[in-house]
């Protein structure tokens, strides 16, 4: 299976992208004089609607469908289901072996950005060294797990890109939308520890830059054997991964920022925008 040098640079720049929405998020953080709560909120709920529809209605039905006309019913069913869980599986390791000290790669909730700032002051606290020493920290911590995470996650948008580019595009704006809150949680501390606005959001940017890297990796290494049987397999792997993100990541985040149904409207609104995208694409 062969692809244009065209098909490559749109999915490339797919990744790229959503890679890069990490320092949307830092800038919000830092630049912004009030982060809007209920809208990230819903747009992560937005995103892991998205990420669970197509998964569970259009990149399962792929893996299905490649599989079962390579091996036949029922054994073609059973490799499909088996290459979803290895994707939860993958990045279920991911998330085991990853440092996880102070939940790096976990938005900080609200309460938290302003005690940070609070306890980064030197006239509210006198152990203001130790303090901004734990919070850099956190930061780099943050950063080192969110790039770890991104490097599968860019594969992912990569492939998926690839292959279908109409499914390409919702997947990258899920993804581009649940970087954000990364970003964030990256900025944040790091900004309070030295401030400096500029370290916060490099560190921050550099994190994102993990998942485009993902992505030249991914397909250098498996471009010399691309076959239908690799990409039903990629395909599985990368259902397994986005409901793993949405599941663990997002809907919790969203949950944490959101209140009565906000996250609901946003799980909702990314399945009907999803489908309707879908349907027009047919």
């Amino acid at each position: 299976m062969t692809y244009s040098t065209e098909q490559i640079l749109i999915a490339f720049s797919f990744t790229l992208f959503a890679g890069l929405c990490t320092g949307i998020g830092s800038a919000i953080a830092l630049f912004a004089r009030k982060t809007n709560y209920r809208f990230l909120a819903i747009s992560l709920g937005f995103s892991a609607g998205v990420m669970l529809y197509v998964s569970f209605t259009e990149i399962l039905s792929k893996t299905d469908t490649t599989f079962t006309g390579l091996y036949g019913s029922p054994l073609g069913s059973w490799f499909a289901s088996a290459s979803f869980f290895l994707g939860m599986i993958i990045i279920g390791l991911i998330d085991f072996f990853v440092p996880d000290r102070e939940n790096p790669h976990e938005a900080p909730s609200i309460d938290t950005l302003s005690q940070m700032k609070k306890d980064s002051d030197p006239e509210d606290n006198e152990d203001t060294v130790k303090i901004n020493g734990k919070l850099m920290r956190m930061g780099l911590f943050a950063a080192l797990a969110i790039g770890i995470h991104n490097f599968p996650e860019g594969i992912a948008t990569f492939f998926a890109a690839l292959q279908d580019p109409a499914l390409g595009i919702p997947i990258t704006v899920a993804i581009a939308l649940h970087n954000i809150p990364e970003g964030i949680s990256v900025s944040v501390p790091v900004y309070y520890a030295t401030g400096s606005r500029r370290k916060a959001f490099i560190i921050s940017f550099l994190s994102g830059v993990s998942e485009p890297v993902g992505a030249i990796i991914g397909y250098l290494v498996l471009s010399t054997f691309f076959t239908p049987a690799v990409m039903g397999l990629l395909f599985g792997i990368v259902a397994g991964i986005m409901v793993y993100i949405s599941i663990d990541e997002l809907l919790p985040t969203a949950r944490e920022y959101g209140k009565n149904h906000e996250v609901l409207y946003g799980i909702v609104s990314g399945m009907a925008v999803m489908s309707i995208s879908l349907l027009l694409f047919k």
